[in-house]
């Protein structure tokens, strides 16, 4: 319940409370909360064991935390029947990258190995050599001017 409550602010909480109360009617006050909180906790549990009731056996099994869209997807990913653990498990998304990585270093040496035979080779042999550059922009080498793009 208090998870993310730390201790300086557990510490802060009751030197307030205490001055807030007093040190006679602190422990009064501690125990008329607790006796709320119990009250809101039976009132909770027997609204929900009134609902279960209400809904009929095909719903004995179902969780009020299952109405929590996050809760319910997480349940609905984790069952064992659509085999969803094998295909999470079975892709490794660091492996997978250096694969690509890879194949994306071996093929750009590869290119960069052919490019420089394919220069010194004859311009014949009907290939277009992608990697090279224009030797000399022109100054006046702009975009068309498109007038239904504007």
């Amino acid at each position: 319940m208090f998870n993310d409550i730390g201790p300086l602010e557990l510490v802060t909480i009751v030197v307030l409370a205490v001055l807030v109360f007093g040190p006679d009617k602190l422990p009064k006050v501690i125990q008329d909360m607790m006796r709320t909180v119990r009250k809101i906790r039976e009132f909770s549990e027997s609204a929900k064991a009134d609902i279960r009731s209400e809904l009929g056996p095909e719903f004995k099994d179902f969780e009020f935390e299952d109405l929590n869209p996050k809760t319910f997807i997480r349940k609905q990913l984790d069952n064992d029947e659509l085999g969803l653990k094998e295909i999470r498990n079975g892709f490794d998304l660091k492996k997978e990258m250096a694969e690509v990585t890879d194949a994306v270093h071996s093929r750009d040496t590869d290119a960069a190995a052919s490019g420089s035979s394919a220069s010194t080779a004859s311009s014949g042999d009907g290939r277009i050599d992608m990697t090279k550059k224009p030797e000399e922009p022109g100054k006046d080498d702009r975009p068309p001017y498109d007038a239904d793009a504007t």
